[in-house]
């Protein structure tokens, strides 16, 4: 067996996909004779600095022997968009199966999820390891190749995505793809499939907007529905498709931890409670400061999470909350939050029992009196308040959701879930 790790093909800005890519390496393969088991998609780090939108590494599992895999990667890294100097593609070439990999690989491709990883650590592992690696630019790839390379052995939580791929001659421009139909195909296999479309805009969130070679991407638990979600879509040519396993929606980025132990560039799941009310600040980004002891964190919910914004502002100081997210610049980027402990009262002013109206203070720890009937009250008296929140799990749409964050429709979670559509 042989393991094909492939990063850093595409460009933000003239277009291509590693998935495309991987995608023809397979194509390769099969066309050369040899078997292809599975390709896997796999998403990193989302904190990394170069990296385009999903962060996706690739590993192609054939039974290919590595030279002649070495070969066929070499003529696929052609397909690179070397003309931006910040695309560095990199293949790590490893003869042996994908659960035979050396413990320490393993051990890299969760370290390269949750963590930043340099070029120096991936190169000086696969040498260790026996690995071939092909290179250009930099080699910056190598990072996420050798994390492609471990995957097998270091994830259990997969799930599937199938991608249709663009002719040639159309990348760059308008994708037509008749979104009606994309929501009636992605209804008619909800929850099988989820984050096809964004029920609250309608947008298709399967449809990129980027000038890559991809028309739609379909992605679920179930590699039979998210094909039939792509059977069932009307639009432009289809030039080739693949489906990939893939680590999307799994949360296996998501480190658990104290609130005083986050780090900047990582993404965890802290828990808290709001000590301040939240707040809109320019541009419609509402932040809020958890606290755990003398540990504080502030959290945000930007601009993009939309509606999500609305269940961050209902919470009130007092609320013992979960909050998910990747940390950068001292600030969590909620990706989700459960509300565990609500505040259900609050302490008011008493109000006169016999004439209804507010009573003020009687001076400095003397309680409260009514002017007009001379009643009185000790302090203030407890008041229940009305919550639009209820405890459980919220999350941000999938027209704001990182590929790697697991959507609350996958189940799993502790206590009551609200999923978006």
């Amino acid at each position: 067996m042989t393991v094909v790790g492939i990063d850093d093909t595409d460009s933000r800005e003239t277009g291509m996909c590693t998935t495309y890519a991987a995608a023809q390496l397979a194509d390769a393969v099969r066309d050369a004779g040899g078997t292809v088991d599975r390709v896997l998609l796999v998403r990193l780090n989302p904190a990394v600095e170069h990296k385009t939108r999903g962060n996706a590494a690739l590993a192609v599992h054939t039974d290919l022997d590595a030279d002649r895999a070495t070969a066929l990667v070499r003529e696929t890294l052609s397909l690179a968009r070397t003309d931006d100097p910040k695309t560095n593609p990199g293949a790590i070439v490893a003869d042996c199966a994908p659960d035979a990999v050396p413990p320490q690989v393993a051990e890299f491709t969760l370290d390269a999820i949750r963590e930043i990883q340099d070029h120096v650590t991936a190169t000086t592992l696969a040498d260790f390891a026996g690995f071939a690696r092909v290179e250009r630019g930099n080699g910056r790839g190598l990072v996420g190749a050798l994390a492609a390379v471990g995957a097998w052995a270091a994830l259990s939580d997969w799930t599937y995505e199938h991608i249709a791929y663009r002719e040639q001659s159309r990348w760059g421009t308008e994708r037509d793809v008749d979104a009606e139909r994309v929501r009636a195909a992605a209804d008619a296999h909800y929850p099988a499939v989820w984050d096809t479309v964004d029920h609250e805009s309608g947008y298709p969130v399967c449809v990129p907007r980027t000038p890559c070679p991809i028309l739609y991407g379909i992605r679920g638990d179930d590699a039979d529905a998210c094909r039939a979600v792509a059977d069932a879509i009307d639009g432009e040519p289809v030039a080739d498709s693949a489906t990939f396993l893939t680590n999307q929606g799994t949360d296996v980025h998501l480190q658990d931890a104290p609130l005083g132990e986050v780090r900047e560039d990582s993404a965890f799941r802290v828990t808290g409670t709001v000590v301040a009310p939240p707040e809109t600040r320019r541009g419609g980004h509402v932040f809020l400061t958890l606290a755990d002891g003398d540990a504080r964190l502030q959290c945000a919910a930007f601009e993009p999470t939309k509606r999500f914004r609305d269940r961050v502002r209902a919470l009130r100081e007092g609320d013992r909350v979960t909050a998910c997210g990747e940390v950068s610049d001292g600030t969590l980027k909620l990706e989700k939050f459960a509300a565990r402990e609500l505040v259900t009262t609050e302490r008011v002013t008493p109000t006169c029992p016999d004439c209804g109206g507010s009573m003020s203070s009687a001076g400095r720890n003397q309680g409260y009196r009514c002017r007009d009937c001379d009643t009185s009250a000790d302090g203030k008296v407890e008041r229940p308040v009305d919550r639009v929140l209820e405890p459980g799990w919220y999350e941000v749409p999938p027209v704001a959701r990182r590929h790697i964050a697991k959507p609350l429709v996958r189940g799993g979670f502790d206590g009551p879930t609200h999923p978006e559509r």
